[in-house]
């Protein structure tokens, strides 16, 4: 009997053997990636989240603090009081309020560092600064 060339013989859609078990691997890699891409993608909506959140704790802070009845003081307060409410403490240590001049205008600016989520919530403190105005009543 005569032997045919490799290939020849084999029935089509069966891997031939130096292919075995590749799709094993190629699914592992794959997904592998894919899991990466995802969680990367997750913790980017994360970091956004808490910039978004501490950029309108600030400017809320900042408008109450220049009610008629209110102060630099109450600014600070309900700064942090929304940042705990809306995040955890750890984010509403560092707030800080003081007057400045933008454009011509007396404005009450709120300060917020906080910590920048790398893996989670949690990452490297004061890497985050974030901050609100609003005009002060003449």
């Amino acid at each position: 009997m005569a032997r045919s060339a490799p290939g020849l013989g084999a029935r089509p859609g069966l891997p031939s053997q130096g292919e075995r078990g590749a799709a094993v691997v190629d699914f592992v890699l794959v997904g592998g990636l894919l899991t990466l891409f995802f969680l990367a993608i997750i913790q980017l909506t994360l970091v956004l989240h808490v910039r978004n959140t501490l950029i309108d704790a600030a400017a809320s802070g900042a408008r109450y603090g220049t009610l008629a009845d209110r102060s630099a003081a109450d600014a600070e307060d309900r700064t942090r009081s929304l940042i705990v409410i809306a995040l955890n403490p750890g984010f509403a240590e560092q707030v800080s309020t003081r007057e400045v001049n933008l454009q011509g205008t007396r404005t009450l600016e709120v300060t917020v560092r906080s910590p920048l989520p790398v893996i989670g919530l949690i990452g490297p403190r004061d890497m985050l600064e974030v901050k609100g105005h609003a005009a002060i009543q003449p």
